[in-house]
């Protein structure tokens, strides 16, 4: 796909450093079928695209990205077969990240949840805003954290911490991502865009090859991670999709009341 051709992301250049922005910025951007449909080809066109050695990710607005839609989640509860196609699109979206050899910066410029944060903490260098933060609440919304979370969290802060913030879906703000080292560094929104793209012009500037072929040794483990994880991850998603629990965290987001789950 042409990068012209996306509809919910849009590019800027800035010499050899390349910014996908995540666009949907009046629904915080939230992920529907069309931007996960994208955000599960554009890591791979990247990777094939001449004119760029480094990029950063980033949303639109006030936030990076704000987990899934809730008229999408209820279009795959009442069509369980949009899920399944939406399995390998999300397998697509990890191993697409872990393998793109370009350093990736993520911009988190607010509010990062569920698979915006999964996609977040994919990147190699994570600069933050005071204004972000992250989460992922999958298990809020009765659904099993498979997309990304379960590789990637515990590499990052362990697997106590991993497990705490996976199994309760608490969001986390900036400082204690920066206390814990869930990300590299945390900024005022002022300085954001200079941090970020004082590294991004840093790397750009430096042995391409060198650069690539070290993430790409460091990506080994976590890639092996992923083999090892993401089909029961998203095989238990699967399920939980058509869990009772799950359309009652669904219709009591909509109705802006707590979830009263029953276990099934």
């Amino acid at each position: 796909m042409r990068f012209e051709d996306y509809k919910t992301l849009a590019f800027e250049r800035r010499g050899k450093v390349l910014t996908i922005i995540i666009n949907r910025p009046e629904s915080y951007n939230s992920v529907n079928g069309e931007l996960h449909d994208e955000l599960a080809t554009v890591f791979s066109d990247v990777a094939d695209d001449p004119d760029s050695d480094v990029i950063v990710l980033t949303g639109a607005g006030k936030s990076f990205c704000a987990g899934g839609d809730m008229e999408w989640f209820q279009s795959m509860i009442d069509n369980p077969r949009i899920f399944e196609r939406l399995a390998p699109h999300a397998k697509r979206i990890v191993y697409s990240l872990i393998d793109l050899e370009k350093p990736i910066i993520c911009r988190l410029n607010g509010p990062a949840a569920g698979l915006g944060a999964s996609i977040a903490l994919l990147c190699d260098i994570i600069i933050a805003s005071t204004k972000a933060s992250i989460g992922d609440p999958h298990v809020k919304m009765g659904l099993v954290a498979g997309d990304g979370g379960a590789v990637i969290w515990a590499q990052l802060v362990g697997y106590a911490r991993a497990k705490e913030y996976l199994l309760t879906g608490k969001m986390m703000p900036a400082a204690e991502m920066e206390r814990i080292g869930l990300v590299n560094a945390v900024v005022p929104p002022e300085e954001l865009d200079a941090r970020v793209y004082d590294l991004a012009d840093e790397l750009a500037n430096g042995a391409r090859q060198a650069i690539r072929w070290t993430k790409a040794a460091v990506n080994i483990p976590l890639r092996d991670i992923a083999n090892q994880v993401m089909d029961a991850c998203m095989g238990y998603e699967t399920v939980t999709n058509s869990s009772k629990d799950h359309q009652e965290a669904v219709r009591a987001f909509v109705e802006k009341r707590p979830a009263k789950f029953v276990g099934e």
